[in-house]
């Protein structure tokens, strides 16, 4: 039964991404030459609210489906580690005209292109879990 709930909050992010534009290759450009503030507006509505949420779920205690109180541990500030992974997910974001989350919304679109950017992706991670122990963390 949580199999399938996940499955309706999936459709209805879709829908909710689609909807708000935030799956526009239009809307994404705009964003990047700083002519829109379409975008920032959504991304900065989605950093407060997953914030809030994030605090009132440690306050209130609440727990996952396996019962487990939920808990968030910050990772550590490295200005060269997190520029160069913003600086490689933003190449990455341009390029492809999409970030992580909308892909699959835009190949639930039809836009049949996205198999391969989402292969790319999970190819991508592969790689980096096999060489994460090599790099500087």
């Amino acid at each position: 039964m949580k199999n399938f709930s996940f499955l309706i909050v999936g459709i209805l992010t879709g829908i909710v991404l689609t909807k708000s534009e935030v799956i526009s290759w239009f809307r994404i450009q705009e964003m990047f030459r700083f002519e829109s503030i379409h975008m920032y507006g959504v991304i900065g509505t989605a950093v407060v609210l997953g914030a809030a949420i994030i605090f009132l779920m440690k306050y209130f205690k609440i727990k996952t489906w396996s019962g487990t109180t939920v808990s968030y541990t910050p990772i550590p500030l490295s200005w060269k580690r997190h520029l160069l992974a913003g600086s490689i997910f933003g190449l990455g974001w341009g390029l492809a005209g999409a970030c992580p989350g909308p892909m699959y919304a835009l190949l639930g679109n039809g836009y049949w292109l996205f198999l391969l950017i989402i292969a790319s992706a999970v190819f991508g991670t592969f790689v980096y879990g096999l060489i994460r122990d090599k790099l500087p963390h």
